[in-house]
């Protein structure tokens, strides 16, 4: 009789140590934004931090309060990242910024492209050193107009990708030896060899190839296990690839046609935050998917990891 109770117990406790699992995505704020994007857990504050580009917002949301607060930043924001003093850097139409998040004011950085007026910043994040990365498009539509830039503590920016056309998701490795990047219209989430002491990157390689049907790559986080999870722009879903193999592990719909990005969030990490566009969305779609530009969540049973600072402290 003691075996089989403790048999019972063990899957019971098993199952209380992992995320509840969810097939099913749950609407979190009916925002309809025309372009919401770049969603980023903020650990210290228990907050998501997310944007919706074309209404130039930066959203703080509590999901214990339910409260989403909104900040206009006056310009085009492609990104938001936590920094270690506290405040945020912004990715804006015309540069990088330092915004502090109490009273909304910003300071202007550092604008690598300031001869290029139909650029604008898109999605970035820190890598594992506290350094910023974040790319550039054209906002008339050119390609390979925009590259990928690394902007370091020391307020140095370096070039490191040229030739891009729509600068989008990125993350690292957990054992800081690779990142992983897409360019969307490339269809392909590309890999390559990272050094954590210096930021360099080298030696790319196709790690996931997405599938036209599938819609287009567009952000993307990563999971405690490294497998990375992509939103779908014209794919109504987000997906999980193992970037090493190249193996389609899960797709997950979302009621929106364009899927922007997502996060692990909530004290566990469990949660995968998405946010969605109305942009581009035709109305028969609109009728189909009426909160489409919302943010939505599920509980897919694995949890995220950290998002990395900023370290303006150092």
């Amino acid at each position: 009789m003691q075996k089989l109770i403790f048999l019972t117990i063990i899957p019971f406790l098993l199952m209380g140590c992992s995320p509840q699992k969810s097939n099913k995505v749950e609407l979190v704020i009916d925002s309809k934004s025309e372009l919401g994007e770049g969603a980023i857990w903020n650990y210290k504050t228990g907050e998501l931090m997310w944007i919706n580009i074309k209404g130039k917002i930066l959203n703080f949301y509590n999901p214990l309060t339910a409260n989403n607060k909104e900040m206009l930043t006056g310009q085009m924001i492609g990104t938001v990242v936590p920094s270690e003093s506290g405040d945020v850097l912004v990715a804006l139409q015309n540069g990088i910024y330092a915004l502090n998040v109490k009273t909304g004011s910003k300071k202007l950085l550092i604008d690598p492209e300031a001869d290029l007026p139909n650029n604008r910043f898109n999605d970035g994040k820190c890598d594992p050193a506290g350094r910023f990365w974040a790319g550039t498009m054209s906002t008339a539509d050119e390609k390979n107009a925009g590259a990928l830039y690394r902007f370091d503590p020391d307020t140095t920016i370096h070039t490191m990708i040229e030739n891009v056309s729509i600068s989008n998701g990125i993350v690292w490795s957990a054992d800081k030896t690779k990142m992983y990047y897409i360019d969307t219209p490339t269809q392909k989430v590309m890999g390559y060899n990272y050094d954590n002491e210096t930021g360099e990157i080298s030696n790319p390689k196709t790690a996931v190839e997405v599938p036209s049907e599938m819609g287009f790559p567009d952000g993307m986080t990563i999971d405690e296990e490294g497998n990375i999870w992509v939103a779908l722009w014209g794919g109504a879903a987000v997906a999980c690839w193992n970037p090493e193999s190249g193996e389609l592990i899960r797709t997950i719909d979302v009621p929106a046609k364009n899927v922007t990005s997502c996060a692990f969030g909530d004290d566990d990490l469990g949660t995968l935050y998405i946010t969605t566009a109305r942009e581009a969305t035709s109305d028969e779609d609109l009728v189909k998917y009426p909160n489409a530009g919302g943010v939505f969540k599920i509980r897919p049973g694995v949890k995220g990891v950290e998002a990395f600072f900023f370290a303006d402290n150092n």
